[in-house]
């Protein structure tokens, strides 16, 4: 057991759905499975298709390639002894081999747009969907994965692949019971699959392939152990299905392929050769290309023998199980520097399309996140505004603004008809800091003019008050909130109706961000009096009110300033008591466009902040020293909950602090060693992403979601 290799990979297909797995092969959490359809885009997540169970017989021999956790807490099978090697560029690859024989197995989840004018879409034509919220009359959505296999040895080797399938919610696992069933007709050369759970059926999707003979053969496994479940108190045991499996015969060189693909079976579609597998891989690397210019030299990029995450050399039979990494990409990327195309790459699996907005939206992190408001915002700069896709960035800022209600930005949307969750103090406040960068990379003022009535409706729902006791005070011109059994800010726990980190009153960041949007209005409105939006002479006046506002909020964030500590307040609660907490808010405070803080006080915060919070991935959320503290992220889901944002690291934060630091430090260099962060990049948790936290104390072991946009997005913006 300690030679398994439990870090794992995400494939994603621009819709919600994914595929995920850990490199030996063994699933360890419920979100592992090769393809969780998004039916609802990018919601409705639902395991259908878990995995092939793989043996290869040569020579009479039969071995077993598959490994498996079960209740009993066995492994059985063993195949990860025989692993070789494992490469995540440019999609996931394992070779499993003996002295005679090797063999190879690759997966790829094509982009969920497919179709369009012509019968092959062009790159322009997949992409156009996200990148222009205006998919073509012929797109439609598909849900699919491709499985590829081949063979190399000295004898006729015979594959076994059994099926195993599913039909449950990404969150649940799945029991057998005699109300689930599952109904299997047969093609030429493909199974339809159902299932029928008492009474009701389920989603129909198939499995096609390129040779080999099909058994039926429906049997229950029982038991199996997900023990990433276990270690976070949660349900930890699966039952899955069987109903058959595949029989192919491989001389030396032969290759299978298999496609799983949501929906019934199509006489339509185009028949799959052993080039069906390369031409996705192909296809998915030309998206890539087309959206971020890499041009010919991006294409298969990172794919050298030894690439990220890679365990062992190619094609030798004899390599050991595991080798050591390879050593560390360069640094400071360019266009074609393989880190910065990882990067990139990286990014991509986060942008998805939303059904109920028929729009581009950010998934916040995999497996288990949906899309988040604050979340989204926070990491379009990196995402959108750096890569300069900057019909992404419009697109997601002009939906947002549609649904501002009440001044509020959403930080939910709901899968179906229903009204977005307006939750959130600050989503509304990083939507104007977010739509000021944007502007301020594309000088796009016909958007500004478009959205400008959006930005007014939150200043005067600020201003006037709405929902939560959201309002500014007339004293000092700060906002404040005041609704018990709720979280607005980013530090958003509530256990039952307790918040762990309630945060009333006035929040330092929340206050920064107030003061930056009153900067940007001020400047929005002087602008569009310029170019003669509107009436000059009433956004002049504008202008002026705006700036004579973020002028009085400016002196009274002086109210945070700790002198004793060197420090800011975290919040001034409704009964003005200061809370002293060193929390890494002040940062985020001195992070924005525009901060209100003079150089002496924001290099007195840098330097609490450098040595009470700074790791080398991240921030913690909360000083070593309080007695608050939690130093693991780790136990059950309450646990977990109290620990979060109470010392908790997360590698967004990253971001805020390198930009204060540059602002308040230009001439000194950064105490930050990016080298940590990017190795947990390369070859730690997932592969080829960045993790949501890690623990305060030292190690710092990677927890939370295994791939998180801000995270990746903070990097991005920071590294080049």
């Amino acid at each position: 057991m300690l030679d398994l290799d439990t870090r794992e990979w995400v494939l994603t297909n621009g819709l919600g759905s994914f595929a995920s797995g850990t490199v030996s092969d063994v699933r360890t959490r419920t979100y592992h499975g090769w393809l969780f359809a998004a039916t609802n885009p990018p919601s409705g997540r639902t395991l259908l298709f878990s995995h092939l169970e793989a043996s290869l017989e040569v020579l009479g021999s039969v071995v077993a390639l598959g490994t498996n956790f079960w209740g009993n807490g066995q492994i059985e099978p063993t195949g990860y002894e025989l692993l070789r090697s494992f490469d995540i560029n440019p999609v996931p690859k394992w070779i499993w081999g003996q002295d005679n024989w090797q063999l190879t197995r690759q997966l790829v989840m094509p982009y969920g747009w497919e179709g369009s004018s012509e019968e092959n879409p062009t790159p322009d034509s997949r992409t156009d969907a996200i990148n222009r919220v205006s998919p073509t009359p012929y797109s439609q959505f598909c849900h699919r994965i491709l499985i590829h296999y081949r063979y190399e040895g000295s004898h006729t080797a015979i594959l076994r692949l059994r099926l195993l399938i599913a039909e449950r919610d990404f969150h649940h696992q799945q029991t057998a019971s005699a109300k689930l069933q599952f109904s299997q007709m047969l093609g030429q050369q493909q199974v339809c699959l159902q299932a029928i759970n008492s009474g009701r059926f389920g989603i129909p999707w198939h499995l096609r392939w390129t040779q080999g003979n099909y058994q039926p053969d429906a049997v229950w496994y029982w038991y199996y152990g997900l023990p990433e479940e276990t270690k976070r108190g949660l349900g930890d045991k699966e039952d899955l299905y069987s109903p058959g499996y595949l029989i192919v015969t491989l001389q030396p060189g032969d290759a299978v392929t298999l496609e799983a693909r949501v929906g019934f079976p199509d006489s339509m579609l185009s028949v799959m050769t052993d080039k069906t597998f390369a031409e996705a891989v192909e296809a998915e690397q030309d998206r890539l290309s087309e959206i971020f210019g890499w041009g010919e030299g991006g294409r298969g990029a990172g794919s050298r023998e030894q690439g990220a995450g890679s365990r062992g050399e190619r094609g030798n039979f004899n390599s050991p199980p595991c080798t050591l990494p390879p050593a560390p990409l360069p640094l400071m990327p360019n266009a074609h520097s393989p880190l910065w195309q990882q990067l990139l790459k990286a990014s991509d699996q986060f942008i998805v399309y939303r059904a109920s907005i028929a729009g581009p939206t950010v998934i916040a992190g995999y497996h288990w996140f949906n899309d988040w408001g604050r979340d989204t915002l926070i990491a379009l700069p990196g995402l959108a505004l750096v890569p300069q896709r900057f019909d992404l960035a419009k697109g997601v800022l002009r939906t947002f603004g549609h649904y501002c209600r009440y001044g509020l930005i959403p930080n939910a949307f709901p899968d179906l008809n229903g009204e977005p969750i307006y939750n959130s103090i600050d989503a509304a406040l990083w939507w104007i800091e977010t739509l000021g960068l944007y502007l301020e990379a594309t000088q796009d003022w016909n958007f500004l003019a478009e959205e400008f009535p959006v930005v007014q409706q939150i200043y005067k729902a600020f201003v006037g008050g709405t929902h939560f006791n959201i309002q500014v005070d007339a004293t000092d011109g700060l906002v404040s909130w005041d609704a018990r059994g709720v979280a607005l800010t980013w530090m958003d726990v509530v256990i039952g109706s307790h918040p762990i980190t309630p945060r009333y009153g006035k929040p330092v960041e929340i206050n920064a961000l107030w003061y930056s949007a009153l900067c940007w209005l001020s400047q929005w409105a002087e602008r569009l009096s310029q170019l003669e939006y509107g009436s000059p002479v009433r956004l002049t006046k504008q202008a002026q009110r705006y700036a004579q506002q973020a002028q009085h909020v400016k002196t009274s964030l002086q109210k945070f300033w700790n002198p004793q500590l060197g420090y800011l307040y975290d919040t001034i609660e409704p009964d003005d008591r200061r809370n002293f907490q060193i929390r890494p808010n002040a940062v985020l405070a001195l992070s924005l466009h525009h901060c209100g803080f003079s150089e002496q006080q924001g290099c007195q915060i840098l330097d609490l902040a450098t040595a009470s919070l700074l790791t080398p991935y991240g921030l913690r959320s909360l000083d070593p020293g309080d007695p608050e503290y939690k130093g693991k992220y780790q136990g059950n889901q309450e646990q977990r909950d109290r620990a979060y944002h109470q010392g908790t690291v997360w590698a967004w934060l990253i971001g805020p602090y390198i930009r204060a630091w540059q602002r308040f430090y230009p001439q000194r260099s950064l105490p930050f060693d990016w080298q940590p962060l990017l190795d947990h990049f390369l070859f730690d948790a997932c592969l080829g992403s960045i993790s949501e936290i890690f623990d305060g104390d030292s190690p710092h072991t990677p927890r939370g979601a295994i791939a998180q946009a801000w995270s990746v997005a903070e990097v991005i913006r920071h590294i080049q």
